[in-house]
């Protein structure tokens, strides 16, 4: 593994665990594109970077667990969304920050991660979120381990909103280019087949 070592260690969370409403109630890290699951595109792409690889997922758990160091499932049935993942996600942490990832971002390049990590590293104690086209990207995003247990009283007082918590704990913007094909969010069959753009 190659660890950037300019930079304080970092946990990686892979969600995965959502509902999958959009792609038919299938599973959505294990659908298949360009020939691998979802999930195997971003493994690839995180595995360098991190000794603590985790992946929140509710089911298949016997086929998500050879692609990380740890799994993690929501603590409430019924996929009650992505902030349970995060939560999660959190307090399993090995390292002093956890990147979260969606699943289904599989063109996330090594130096949008990396930018991550760097603007992270300038407030450490604040989360950071990616700006896209005008709007908060909260399933891309940085938290220091140490704002756990506000995400607990958040999630506590009814909040299941991720980008509300962040916000409320000053959350830090990186700002991507508009339209970028990055951050391209494949999760219906429709974009999946629409992205035909080999992956590195």
């Amino acid at each position: 593994m190659t660890f950037d070592t300019q930079l304080p260690p970092c946990s990686i969370l892979l969600l995965a665990g959502g509902r999958g409403q959009r792609m038919g109630g299938q599973d959505k890290g294990l659908v298949q594109w360009q020939g691998e699951p979802l999930i195997a595109h971003l493994q690839r792409k995180t595995r360098p970077l991190t000794d603590d690889l985790i992946i929140s997922c509710n089911r298949n758990r016997e086929r998500y667990a050879p692609l990380a160091d740890q799994l993690v499932e929501d603590d409430e049935g019924d996929f009650p969304g992505p902030l349970a993942g995060i939560r999660a996600g959190l307090k399993a942490a090995r390292h002093s920050h956890l990147l979260v990832l969606p699943c289904d971002v599989p063109l996330i390049d090594h130096a949008l991660l990396q930018s991550m990590r760097e603007s992270a590293n300038q407030n450490p104690e604040k989360p950071l979120m990616l700006w896209h086209d005008e709007h908060w990207e909260p399933l891309l995003c940085v938290i220091p381990a140490a704002l756990s247990p506000a995400f607990e009283n958040a999630w506590n007082a009814g909040e299941r909103s991720p980008g509300r918590v962040m916000r409320e704990l000053g959350a830090m913007a990186l700002k991507c280019p508009d339209n970028d094909p990055r951050l391209a969010n494949l999760n219906t069959p429709e974009l999946l087949n629409a992205h035909n753009t080999v992956s590195d």
